[in-house]
């Protein structure tokens, strides 16, 4: 009677307790349901759904059963048994423990259980991807195991031991206390007790402990080919040698002493026990960590080379495959052009698209002179390129997006009903400049208004981006926000398809719930035809729906000849479990397999397979059938701006620059090593980062330029350019990678001595310290390395912000060819300065700083002169110097004219 009143009294409890825990679930779980049905995925959810729970409650149901039958077989065990009271004083601790703890078997069975079962469900994906396998045609050279084994079958394997082990474990902790707290176990100076049906009972559990280090130690073996080495990833000789043979014995050692436990609960007696026990811990002690030591330091360490010379192999050879290394093409350059004029005027493309603006003096720009409103933000540049009047052009795009934060007041309405959206984007070419020193932009302004068709938003609002981070209703009662004009406000209704409809008070009180809002609920302003957005961040968007993919850092927004506003983001596929690869940031096998859509307006999702040979993806396919579509049906348009991400082809870099080296020795001495250099940048946080840049070139060989992906090289512990890689990015040629090799014999000037030699340019230096003087910061661009012919030309911008300025002007550029370095105004004044003034591609330049006519050039003059005399009156002596250069130069043109 007692034990029913405690089940009533712990119901009466766990009820409400219940309830508070599991209802916001409930209503995250109904709300999620009604958002994938939405975006058009609901075989995503209804599939990680359905192998959750059976997953959890498999789990949960075994866990639970493990662990409450043994404890009542404990309980049973000790029915008879007399309490030594004596032993409860020694301690003062009341000799009723036993009931406590007895009473509280089926709580903490079911508590422990439930938690269990929660952790088998995050393996959700390990248990698909097991069904659901896909080969790789590759085996490990160790033990012969298809690469698939290590990506889909051992995870799951591991994860199931890993479970086993916890509910063992558990289990096993919980009943040692019930058998101490009822004196049928125990420890004391005088020795140790333990009952005839106790001993029974733990020597099961002796039993499955070691029936589980068998399975771990055999599980370890393949485990080894992805373990860190000091040469790499992956067992070497030693592990071949000396721990992999151990393991193979501890396995069936532990499997005896399994053997021991189970006779010792039929016929009691510690011979066998002891002998298999020690025979294991001996093994274990001499084998898996003396000798290994010893042969170590003994053999290999003496003979490094010659003894790992084939597991160095493996390493190169798997890291290569890994990270489809060993598909780039490799070009040997001559190193003995010479660039000349009609070299420049060849590349008259790659000229006019190379990049002056860097994306925090752009970002900082567009802030002062295209956010219009103090609650719009300008959070990245993207680089693009699009066909502008027949011609390819680089283009840098910057969406302005709403940041809620900063709304002049932040209420419920103005949050979640009327600024709902961000409007438009800043768009121009990346080598253009006004006058004043700004960007020249072919799409600016609210609303957006556009100086070439080839470049027009037609469909400017931006509901989905990389800010839009909270929830919000359209088609309420609420007057919806468009875009400022003037000193007023144009409004509008959303007209998209985007957000689950409220469409019932039920739905209304669940979104209430869901967003921690009571005012959702008792709003009039929110209707039956209300619609309620949330995930609109982009990268919460994707990850929500495919939360097995990893993203690439640097999204980028495309503007459609249809005038819609579309984000692109590359997807991966990731492991850490490639044998014999080398892992970097925790994986050790990538491919950009998916590119995906996101609309900006309506929040569209599109998944489109672009490396259909990954393994990986295909298991994703058979997974989620339908859910992935072939990259043939991405839209024309938008298959035009695809472009080879970034993230991975810093991995491939980082791993090129050592794993180039294709021979053992080599590599093990690192002889040829190469080391990617760091730009100066825009430091004006002092940080800088690496010349991984987009750009547009005719590469050495080829007919015409494209747009490509490109970083340059230079030799361990030397200054000087060694090479540089390419990532092509356009039509047949997408994903090809290409790296162009300089003859070692000969210098070609690395960034760090270019930058050092423009250092110490006294002209430069000059100016810059002219500018310094009365507190103008010199904000110094990235060097740009730009590959023409076979050649090198290194471009500089300098950005010059004025003293409590915001607004950095691009004033100055600089050129440098070998000996040669020039700074102008222009990248065209630059290069003529370099290449002669007779170059006709300073006249085919065509710029936003035209040559202005002779009539203007006196007002010019006047206007600089007296500019010059306003700054001398206020002391501002940069000011000043550069007022009087300018004069000077009008005063040379006027002469020339």
């Amino acid at each position: 009677m007692i034990i029913n009143k405690n089940v009533i009294k712990y119901i009466v409890y766990a009820v409400p307790l219940g309830l508070f825990f599991i209802l916001p679930k409930l209503i995250g779980f109904f709300t999620d349901w009604l958002w994938f049905g939405e975006v058009g995925y609901t075989q995503v959810f209804t599939t990680r759904l359905i192998t959750q729970l059976l997953l959890g409650v498999s789990a949960a149901t075994a866990a639970f059963f493990f662990i409450y039958v043994n404890l009542q077989i404990a309980v049973k065990a000790t029915k008879d048994k007399a309490i030594n009271v004596t032993l409860f004083e020694k301690i003062s601790v009341p000799p009723t423990l036993g009931i406590y703890f007895k009473n509280l078997i089926l709580p903490v069975s079911l508590l422990v259980s439930l938690f269990i079962g929660q952790a088998a469900s995050s393996q959700w994906m390990k248990f698909l991807a097991f069904l659901n396998t896909t080969s790789f045609d590759l085996k490990d050279p160790i033990f012969g195991q298809d690469i698939s084994f290590y990506f889909f079958s051992l995870p799951f394997f591991n994860a199931l031991h890993a479970f086993a082990w916890w509910v063992v474990l558990i289990s096993f902790v919980l009943t040692m206390v019930y058998y101490v707290s009822k004196t049928a176990l125990w420890f004391s100076q005088s020795g140790f007790f333990i009952d005839k049906l106790t001993e029974k009972h733990l020597s099961t559990f002796g039993a499955l402990i070691f029936l589980l280090l068998a399975v771990g130690h055999i599980l370890s073996r393949f485990g080894a080919l992805t373990s860190p080495h000091n040469l790499g990833t992956g067992a070497y000789f030693t592990s071949v040698n000396a721990v992999l043979p151990v393991l193979l014995v501890l396995a069936p050692l532990a499997m005896v002493i399994t053997a021991a436990f189970l006779r010792n609960i039929f016929a009691p007696g510690k011979k066998w026990l002891i002998l298999s026990l020690g025979a294991y811990f001996l093994v274990w002690i001499f084998g898996a960590i003396a000798y290994p030591t010893v042969l170590q330091k003994l053999v290999v360490a003496p003979n490094e080379l010659s003894k790992e010379d084939t597991f160095i192999k493996y390493n190169i050879a798997f890291t290569r495959a890994a990270f489809n290394l060993d598909r780039i093409e490799k070009r040997d350059l001559t190193g003995e052009t010479v660039l000349g004029l009609d070299d420049i005027r060849k590349n008259d493309t790659t000229i006019k698209n190379v990049r002056l603006w860097d994306r925090q003096p752009l970002l900082d720009t567009l802030g002062q002179v295209q956010e219009i409103r103090t609650y719009y933000d300008f959070v990245s540049v993207d680089n693009d390129r699009y066909t502008i009047g027949g011609e390819l052009r680089q283009i840098m795009l910057s969406p302005r997006e709403l940041n809620s934060e900063s709304l002049p007041s932040r209420s419920f309405i103005n949050e979640r009903l009327a600024f709902t959206h961000g409007f438009g984007l800043a768009a121009g070419p990346v080598n253009q400049v006004t006058a004043e020193g700004l960007p020249v932009l072919f799409v600016k302004d609210i609303p957006p208004a556009s100086t070439t068709k080839n470049l027009a938003v037609k469909r400017p609002e931006i509901y989905f981006g990389e800010l839009s981070s909270d929830y919000v209703f359209v088609k309420t009662k609420a007057a919806e926000f468009n875009y400022p004009k003037g000193e007023k406000n144009v409004f509008q209704t959303y007209e998209g398809k985007a957000g689950v409809e409220v469409d019932s008070l039920f739905k209304k009180a669940a979104f209430a719930l869901r967003f921690g809002s009571l005012r959702v609920l008792l709003s009039n302003d929110i209707t039956s035809e209300s619609r309620a957005l949330f995930h609109r961040n982009i990268k919460e968007r994707v990850q929500k729906i495919a939360p097995f993919l990893q993203l690439d850092s640097d999204p980028y927004v495309v503007a459609t000849k249809e005038g819609r506003l579309v984000w692109i983001y590359d997807a991966y596929t990731t492991s850490n479990d490639y044998p014999y690869s080398q892992t970097i940031d925790g994986i050790n096998y990538i491919r950009n397999s998916v590119k995906v859509t996101i609309d900006a307006y309506d929040g569209a999702v599109r998944l489109y397979v672009s490396d259909s040979k990954d393994p990986l993806i295909q298991t994703y396919q058979k997974i989620f059938p339908g859910v992935f579509l072939p990259l043939s049906e991405m839209p024309a348009d938008l298959k035009e701006h695809i472009r080879y991400p970034e993230d991975i082809f810093a991995y491939q870099s980082t791993l090129y620059s050592i794993y180039h080296m294709d021979q053992p020795q080599i590599f093990y001495n690192k002889e040829d090593q190469w080391v990617i250099p760091l730009s100066e940048g825009s430091r004006e946080n002092g940080e800088e980062e690496t010349m991984m840049r987009h750009m547009i070139m005719k590469l050495p060989g080829q007919e015409k330029e494209e747009f490509i992906l490109m970083l340059p090289f230079t030799p361990r512990g030397k200054d000087n350019l060694i090479s540089w890689l390419v990532a092509r990015n356009d039509g047949e040629n997408y994903g090809k990678l290409v790296v162009y090799r300089f003859p070692k014999q000969k210098l070609i000037y690395g960034p760090k001595q270019v930058n050092a030699r423009i250092s110490q340019d006294a002209e430069i230096s000059r100016q810059i310290s002219l500018w310094d003087q009365r507190g103008s910061q010199v904000i110094r661009g990235a060097l740009l390395v730009i590959p023409i012919e076979e050649a090198l030309l290194y471009v500089q911008p300098l950005y010059l912000r004025g003293e409590g300025g915001k607004i950095p002007e691009l004033k100055r550029v600089i050129v440098a060819y070998e000996n040669k370095i020039a700074m102008e105004e222009t990248l065209e004044v630059g290069l003529a300065r370099i290449f002669g003034s007779g170059a006709s591609v300073v006249e085919r330049q065509k710029t936003e700083r035209q040559e202005p006519a002779e009539t203007d050039l006196a007002k010019q003059a006047q206007e600089t002169y007296e500019a010059a005399l306003k700054a001398q009156k206020e002391g501002n002596w940069a000011a000043y110097g550069e007022e009087v250069r300018k004069l000077g130069e009008i005063l040379r043109e006027m002469q020339d004219k």
